[in-house]
């Protein structure tokens, strides 16, 4: 019984392997391209809600005790300082690359 599972398994395994060595891969031009997209469009959003969530946090710590208090204030640092590098890099991000690849191209980082 044990058998039939693992030849079950080693036929899954070699007919999904044949099905995803046939997946034609992009450039890595193209995946820059749209690294640079995906960043574009979700790090703003991600920077927005670490900034409200960074003054909920400071909000609801200071009506607790000093500890968590002082707990708080940490949590809430590191949510602005997470939204500020999020922010840093929707702006910085796309001319590093374009500075970076700009011989073989140019790197579309537009957001459609």
């Amino acid at each position: 019984m044990k058998f039939a599972y693992i030849v079950l398994a080693a036929l899954v395994a070699i007919s999904l392997s044949a099905a995803a060595s046939t997946v034609v891969l992009g450039t890595v031009q193209d995946a820059f391209s749209t690294l640079c997209i995906q960043a574009k469009s979700l790090l703003p959003v991600t920077a927005m809600l670490m900034l409200v969530m960074g003054g909920v946090i400071y909000a609801a710590g200071q009506l607790l005790g000093a500890e968590t208090r002082a707990r708080a204030n940490v949590w809430a640092t590191a949510c602005l300082t997470g939204a500020l590098i999020a922010i840093l890099m929707v702006v910085v991000a796309p001319p590093v690359l374009q500075m970076i690849y700009s011989d073989q191209g140019t790197i579309g980082c537009e957001v459609q």
